[in-house]
């Protein structure tokens, strides 16, 4: 398969780590989908590579991440808010820093409020 950009194009790449909606106990999965969808949509139209790792909230979660980050080499990994913002979730994310920052060494870590406000947490950790 070809790339989307040529090979001497220099283009940012973009990971976005969150749970799956449909996954989470008592949300409208559609609507965060939704924001999810629109969020993924901006990054790619400011010219990033970006790809995005929904994962469920279960014991798979942190293999699933663990594979995605040393899959191929990024320039910014974006852990999302369902995954930074729970209190109980504490542990779980300080395990995602942890993992991205050993394995990924040379990505920026950004953080977004919501599936639509990636595209600036990426501008932000690149500015």
């Amino acid at each position: 398969m070809r790339p989307p950009y040529p090979a001497e194009v220099a283009v940012t790449r973009v990971l976005i780590v969150g749970f799956d909606p449909n996954a989470l106990p008592g949300v409208d999965a559609e609507a965060i989908a939704r924001g999810l969808a629109h969020g993924l949509e901006r990054v790619q139209a400011a010219g990033c590579l970006v790809e995005q790792l929904l994962v469920p909230l279960d014991e798979s979660a942190v293999d699933r991440i663990k594979r995605a980050v040393v899959g191929q080499a990024w320039d910014v990994i974006v852990i999302g808010g369902g995954i930074r913002k729970p209190e109980p979730l504490l542990e779980f994310f300080e395990t995602v820093v942890n993992l991205i920052h050993s394995g990924a060494p040379a990505a920026r870590i950004a953080f977004n409020s919501d599936g639509g406000s990636s595209l600036e947490a990426v501008q932000r950790v690149l500015s």
